[in-house]
């Protein structure tokens, strides 16, 4: 046993989760923890190419049996090891620290204040000087399982609204130290130069939602990077590039820094439009440049961002320098001159510009796919990004994770900030701004709120999104009354496969794919779309036919295509097309106009059940001519579900009417019950007009009424009709009939003439 605390245990590192990190904490195994007579709480030694130091807890309940050692991406950095490499970890005393002295760890930042809040943020934590170490706010994490002096240092209060990084610059006396209450400690205002630590300005740690992203990653990059020999000894040439795409935001940039820092490489940067010259030859030569620095400071990394503004595809670009330039490129990555000990790494949004000599094996061995993260991820990126934040008691991040649909890292990033700034501007008016220093006792009270959050909401939505018209729907379940058939149908029909999709895939079946919403005007089709998009917590694209039909041949099966794409990336997505007859009527009836139609059509079609699939996306059209839309549509597998919207009944008028006028001060004459009676065959729209009207009618008695009268309301029936005739409410009776019969029929259901929906119309 003496032996083993003088020699020290070797282990496995492995990654802690996001929530442990700047925590200074070890995971360490029981069966080690027992043999190495450690409680929690006690400090140990961490020596990799450098020595740290952390306190010592119990392994994750996943991890028991396993004989690793998790540490944070601080950690890792600070003993200069990766993910995979050993470390000898050792029981230690630490001293008591006189003096320690903070600088920022990153060259633009400037801090102003004294060590009085560093030395609660960092009380109990052991320091060595030229470790990275951060400020990290309260976070709501589950804390049950660490000992209670470990509970109190972890709550120590943030240095500042965000998560600071700091080196530690020096400690007096020397070794591992910690700070109590007679420690002095003070911090530099600007960035001093670390002797030989490594750089930990961005870990693993920083990047939440890409767990199989990241082992994809190291497995290309780390592994040639770190141990060359592994390849020679098999006898293959390692992999040379990584090609990184996905929608804007996702993090491939701060990815590739992350895989720079964890593997000890150095990082060559090429923004795509800084490469290019206006000299003949310049734009080659500066990245002939680059790669031949890269190769000398081997081990390296060479990150190209937007690739495709330098590497597009040759026979689509008309100039000369374009095309040498994809050229050179071509002939650095998979040349005549071997490259030993440097990867390439591009990103891009768009890989499909590419050149499609770069896209193969020898060149891009790999492309990884960053798309938009899922509910589990969104959690783990809001508690990187609320680390160093003090939360009120109130903030859920689950809850926010799961109102974020759609959203991707610089989103959720944005989010955050916005809802710090809330915060700020609450304290606003007890700041003195001539003074120019905040008194410590308002930091001390700043948090940020669950409003905070909900107001920043309203200003942040998904990048992905700012191209399209999005609505946030305010409508819910409750807004909506006399069509609960309608709404059964569409809840478990969106709602659920959307809120559940593992029921849905334990049975064995498929989520629908399209509802069609057919009826009289005014009876609430729109808003029923609106109500289930918010309800089952989905991105909305509310879409009109004119804003995808257009007169250049091609750009209207172009624009379809792109509205299908980008309600994949921001999955769940509810796509609702109102006056779906304009868009997509049955095809060989447009005689004489341009066949735009019939293409937008066979466009739809494919988008709706084609080769690619719709996962989490539903599309929910509207129309009250149903007999022109194409029969093509009006099949299982895009429109499963034809839903009739008819005028509502005696309670649903009664439940209407309750709607409308929640908000009017009415008189103790006005009888709902008798008014829902006497308007049969109203429509929705036609009982809001009617409240409206009645409203009208008392400020036109006396613009001092303040409230409305049963006569007011009567006078409004005298203005009011029902916009649903007899006739009309038979033929869409009968139009439903004929819908559920004959969809599947060879003659579809182009047999209903148009006069069905006209009174006065010739019947069938």
């Amino acid at each position: 046993m003496a032996d083993s605390e003088i020699s020290g245990t070797r282990l496995q590192v492995a990654n802690a989760r996001p929530e442990d990190a700047g925590r200074g904490l070890a995971r360490v195994p029981r069966s080690i923890m027992a043999a190495m007579t450690l409680a929690e709480g006690d400090v140990v030694e961490i020596t990799g190419k450098r020595v740290t130091a952390a306190r010592a807890v119990f392994p994750y309940s996943e991890d028991e049996g396993l004989e690793i050692l998790r540490l944070d991406g601080f950690q890792r950095a600070n003993a200069e090891v990766g993910s995979g490499d050993f470390v000898t970890l050792r029981k230690v005393e630490s001293k008591t620290a006189q003096r320690v002295v903070f600088a920022p760890a990153q060259q633009n930042l400037r801090l102003h204040g004294s060590g009085h809040a560093l030395k609660r943020s960092f009380a109990g934590r052991p320091l060595v000087a030229g470790d990275t170490v951060a400020t990290a706010g309260q976070q709501q994490v589950d804390r049950t399982d660490l000992p209670p002096q470990l509970r109190q240092m972890l709550a120590a209060p943030a240095y500042a609204l965000q998560e600071v990084r700091l080196t530690v610059v020096s400690t007096v006396p020397k070794g591992i130290v910690h700070i109590d209450s007679e420690t002095e400690v003070e911090l530099l205002a600007e960035y001093v130069e670390p002797k030989d630590s490594r750089r930990a300005d961005v870990t693993y740690d920083d990047i939440g939602g890409m767990g199989d992203t990241i082992d994809q990653l190291r497995e290309m990059v780390e592994l040639p990077l770190r141990y060359p020999e592994l390849f020679q000894r098999l006898g293959v040439d390692p992999p040379k590039g990584v090609l990184l795409h996905g929608p804007p935001g996702t993090g491939k940039t701060r990815l590739a820094r992350a895989v720079a820092n964890e593997s000890s490489a150095e990082f060559f940067l090429i923004n795509g439009p800084e490469i290019m010259g206006s000299a003949y030859g310049e734009s080659e030569k500066k990245l002939r440049e680059v790669f031949e620095a890269a190769a000398k400071a081997a081990p390296s990394i060479v990150f190209i961002d937007e690739i495709d503004s330098i590497a597009p595809k040759r026979g689509q670009v008309s100039g000369e320098a374009e095309k040498r330039l994809v050229a050179q490129l071509l002939t650095l990555m998979d040349g005549l001159e071997a490259r030993v000990n440097l990867v390439v790494i591009a990103a891009t949004n768009r890989p499909e510009a590419i050149d499609e000599a770069l896209r193969r094996p020898g060149r891009f061995d790999r492309e990884i796919v960053i798309g938009v993260p899922d509910e589990r991820g969104r959690r783990e990126i809001l508690g990187i990004h609320t680390r160093g934040m003090p939360l009120a008691e109130g903030v859920d991040l689950a809850e926010l994770s799961r109102a974020t649909y759609g959203f991707v890292g610089a989103d959720l990033a944005a989010l955050t900030r916005e809802a710090a700034i809330e915060a700020v501007r609450r304290i606003m008016p007890k700041l003195n701004l001539e003074e120019g220093t905040i008194p410590p006792e308002v930091l001390d009270t700043l948090s940020v709120t669950r409003d905070d959050f909900m107001a920043a909401l309203k200003r942040v939505q998904p990048s992905a999104m700012r191209e399209v018209m999005v609505q946030v729907p305010n409508v819910g379940w409750d807004d909506i009354g006399g069509l609960d058939a309608a709404a059964e149908k569409l809840r478990e029909g969106v709602e659920l496969p959307l809120k559940n999709p593992k029921a849905f895939r334990r049975l064995g079946i498929r989520p629908a794919k399209g509802f069609l919403l057919y009826g009289p005007p005014g009876t609430g089709k729109t808003l029923l779309a609106k109500a289930v998009s918010k309800e089952a917590q989905a991105n909305f694209i509310a879409i009109k036919s004119s804003d995808l039909l257009s007169k250049w041949y091609g750009e209207s099966e172009q624009q379809i295509a792109r509205l299908f794409a980008r309600a994949r990336q921001v999955a769940p997505c509810v796509i609702f097309i109102d006056e779906l007859d304009s868009l997509v009527p049955a095809r060989g009836t447009s005689a004489g106009e341009p066949q735009v139609t019939e293409r937008v059509v066979n466009t739809i079609l494919a988008e709706m059940d084609g080769l690619e699939e719709l996962q989490s996306v539903v599309v929910i059209g509207a129309t009250n001519r149903p007999n022109f839309v194409d029969p093509a549509l009006l099949r299982p597998g895009r429109f499963d579900e034809l839903i009739y919207v008819g005028v509502p009944d005696k309670p649903g008028r009664l439940h209407i009417l309750g709607i409308h006028t929640a908000r009017m001060p009415l008189d103790k004459d006005v009888d709902l019950a008798a008014l829902a009676e006497r308007t049969n065959r109203f429509t929705g729209a036609d009982l809001e007009d009617l409240t409206r009207r009645a409203g009208l009618a008392a400020l036109r008695g006396s613009l001092k009424a303040k409230t409305v009268t049963m006569a007011n309301f009567e006078t409004a029936l005298i203005d009011t009709r029902a916009s649903v005739t007899p006739e009309m409410e038979a033929d869409y009776a009968r139009m439903s009939d004929t819908l559920k019969v004959n969809a599947m029929t060879p003659q579809g259901i182009g047999f209903i003439t148009p006069g069905m929906l006209t009174p006065r119309g010739p019947k069938p």
